[in-house]
C-alpha cells in the first residue's frame, strides 16, 4: 500500500479572514477602574486576524517509481460521495511498473473524481477532491468541474496575446505572466532535446496532458521535423483532444512528407501500456552508455546434480543462479558498480539481483535484496513471492527498483545463448543460455560428455573493463562448478 498524496494544504483560494475587534470594550471607562486613565492599545494590536482554513484537499497522482512521470487511473475503489477513513484505499494506480493501491491521509468525504478510470495524468497532478464536511461537497464538484474545464482548454491552445495597436505582437509567442516564474513541466527526453538544439524551454508551448511539453514542441521550436507523428495513440483523453486538434488546424509541418514507411493495409495499430512504454523508454536510455560483451562456459554438471537434490525443498534454478552470481559479486564488487553521471561511479553496498521476469504485456525484474547473504532456501521463497506479485503487479518499489545487477535467464526455453541489454543505472547484466551436452576433452586428450551453458556478460565499459569481467566470470565458473558452498 502506498500512501497518497493528500498533503497539500487546503486552497488558498478557500483561505477566509474573519476581523475580531476588542476596541469596543476600551471606548469608555470601566465602572470599576480606578482614576487611572487606561491606556489604549496600539492601532495595530486592536485587530487581531483569525484565519481558517478550507477543509477541501486534493488527492495528488502518486510518484510510484523514480522513473514514473505520469499514470493511470485502473479504477477508483471509492465513489463519489463515499465517506472515507484514514488509512482507506481510495484508488489504483498503474504506474511504469506495477499496480498500486493509493490510501487516504485523513478522514473525509471523496466529494468529486477529476481523473476517471482509465485516463492517465501526470505525477502530482490532482485526480480526486476530498472534503471534510457536507457543506463543501458541492463546493469541491464546482472546483472539480473548472478544473476539467480549464486543462483541455490549456493543452489544447496557448492564451491569446494581449490586444496591442502594433501587428508585431500577433506574430511573436506570448510572453509569460510578469507576475512570478512560470512552472516549467516537460518530459525528461523533451529537456534533454531543448540543451542539445539550444532551445530555451521556458518559451516553449506545451501540448502535452496538462500542457506538459513534448520532445514533438522542443523540435517545432527548434524548426526541425518531428521524430514522432502528430498524432498518436496515447491513453491520455487531454493529449489525444490536444492531438486532434492541432491535425484538424491547418500547417505547413502537417504538409510536409512523414519519415515512417505507410502503414501495411489490414495492420492494426496498438499503442504502448504503461509498462512497454517505460521498458522502450529505459531501451533507448541504454544506447547512450558504451557497452562490450564477454562469453563463457561453464559446465553444469555438479550443479544440475545440486539442484535435484534440493528441487524437493522448493528451490529453484534461478534462486542458485542469483546466489552463486552474488557470491561471485562479493568478490569482484567493480561489477556491482554504477555509473549514472559519467563523471563518477558509485560501489554499492549491497549485492541485490534483480532478475528479469516476463509477465503479460510486458517485462519486470524483481529485486531478491542482500542475495549474498541470504540462506539458499529463504532466497527460493522470497524469490517465489516476488514472482507472484509481480504477476499480479502489486510490487512495491523497492521491490523492483533497488537491483545493482541483472539476471536474465532463457535457458527454460532451450535458448543456448543470447545477449541482454544493460539496464541504464547498473553496471552489468548476465545472460544464461540453456544448459547441454557438450564433448570434450580433457589435457590427455580423452573425450567425455560433459553439460555446459554459455554465459554473456554485458557491461559499462566505462567503469568494467575486459580483465574485470573476465575475473568475474571464472569466479562463477568455479562457483557453479563446485556449487556446495551454496547450500551453506
Amino acid at each position: 500500500m502506498v500512501s497518497p498524496f493528500l498533503s497539500r494544504a487546503a486552497l488558498s483560494s478557500n483561505t477566509t479572514t474573519i476581523p475580531f475587534s476588542f476596541s469596543s470594550s476600551l471606548s469608555s471607562p470601566l465602572p470599576w477602574t480606578s482614576s487611572r486613565s487606561l491606556t489604549p492599545f496600539p492601532a495595530n494590536s486592536r485587530r487581531r486576524i483569525l484565519v481558517v482554513q478550507s477543509k477541501i484537499r486534493e488527492i495528488f497522482m502518486p510518484a510510484l517509481s523514480s522513473t514514473m512521470t505520469e499514470g493511470k487511473i485502473v479504477s477508483w475503489v471509492k465513489s463519489e460521495g463515499d465517506v472515507l477513513s484514514k488509512g482507506e484505499s481510495v484508488v489504483v494506480v498503474e504506474s511504469d511498473k506495477a499496480d498500486m493501491d493509493v490510501e487516504t491521509f485523513y478522514d473525509g468525504i471523496l466529494a468529486a473524481i477529476v481523473v476517471g478510470e482509465g485516463e492517465t495524468a501526470p505525477v502530482g497532478a490532482p485526480i480526486g477532491l476530498l472534503a471534510e464536511t457536507e457543506e463543501e461537497v458541492a463546493e469541491a464538484k464546482a472546483k472539480a468541474t473548472s478544473k476539467s474545464a480549464s486543462a483541455p482548454a490549456a493543452a489544447a491552445s496557448p492564451s491569446p496575446p494581449p490586444p496591442s495597436s502594433s501587428p508585431a505582437p500577433a506574430i511573436s509567442q506570448p510572453s509569460p505572466p510578469s507576475d512570478g516564474p512560470r512552472k516549467i513541466v516537460a518530459t525528461p527526453q523533451a529537456k534533454k532535446l531543448a540543451k542539445q538544439h539550444k532551445v530555451d524551454i521556458g518559451s516553449v508551448t506545451g501540448t502535452g496532458p496538462f500542457g506538459r511539453i513534448t520532445p514533438a514542441d522542443v523540435e517545432a521550436a527548434a524548426g526541425i521535423a518531428p521524430s514522432k507523428p502528430a498524432v498518436s495513440n496515447v491513453a491520455s483523453p487531454v493529449a489525444s483532444e490536444t492531438a486532434l486538434v492541432a491535425a484538424a488546424a491547418p500547417s505547413k509541418a502537417a504538409a510536409a512528407p512523414s519519415n515512417l514507411p505507410p502503414p501495411v493495409p489490414g495492420s492494426t495499430v496498438v499503442p504502448f501500456t504503461t509498462m512497454q512504454a517505460a521498458v522502450s523508454k529505459n531501451m533507448v536510455e541504454s544506447l547512450s552508455v558504451p557497452t562490450f560483451r564477454v562469453g563463457y562456459p561453464v559446465s553444469t554438471d555438479a550443479l544440475d546434480a545440486l539442484y535435484e537434490k534440493v528441487k524437493p525443498k522448493g528451490v529453484t534454478m534461478t534462486a542458485l543462479l542469483a546466489k552463486a552470481a552474488a557470491m561471485a559479486l562479493a568478490q569482484h564488487p567493480v561489477v556491482n558498480a554504477s555509473c549514472k553521471d559519467g563523471k563518477s561511479f558509485t560501489y554499492n553496498s549491497n549485492i541485490n539481483i534483480a532478475v528479469a521476469v516476463a509477465i503479460n504485456g510486458g517485462l519486470i525484474t524483481p529485486v531478491l535484496q542482500d542475495a549474498d547473504k541470504l540462506d539458499l532456501y529463504l532466497l527460493s521463497q522470497k524469490w517465489k513471492e516476488l514472482v507472484e506479485k509481480a504477476r499480479s503487479k502489486q510490487l512495491q518499489p523497492h521491490e523492483y527498483n533497488s537491483g545493482t545487477f541483472t539476471l536474465s535467464n532463457l535457458g527454460m526455453f532451450g535458448v543456448d545463448r543470447f545477449d541482454a541489454i544493460l539496464p541504464p543505472g547498473q553496471g552489468a547484466i548476465m545472460a544464461v543460455g540453456a544448459s547441454k551436452p557438450t564433448v570434450v576433452t580433457d589435457a590427455d586428450g580423452f573425450f567425455s560428455v560433459k553439460s555446459k551453458m554459455l554465459v554473456n556478460v554485458t557491461a559499462d565499459h566505462r567503469i568494467v573493463y575486459g580483465a574485470d569481467l573476465a575475473g568475474f566470470l571464472q569466479t562463477f565458473a568455479k562457483i557453479v562448478e563446485n556449487p556446495e558452498s551454496l547450500t551453506l
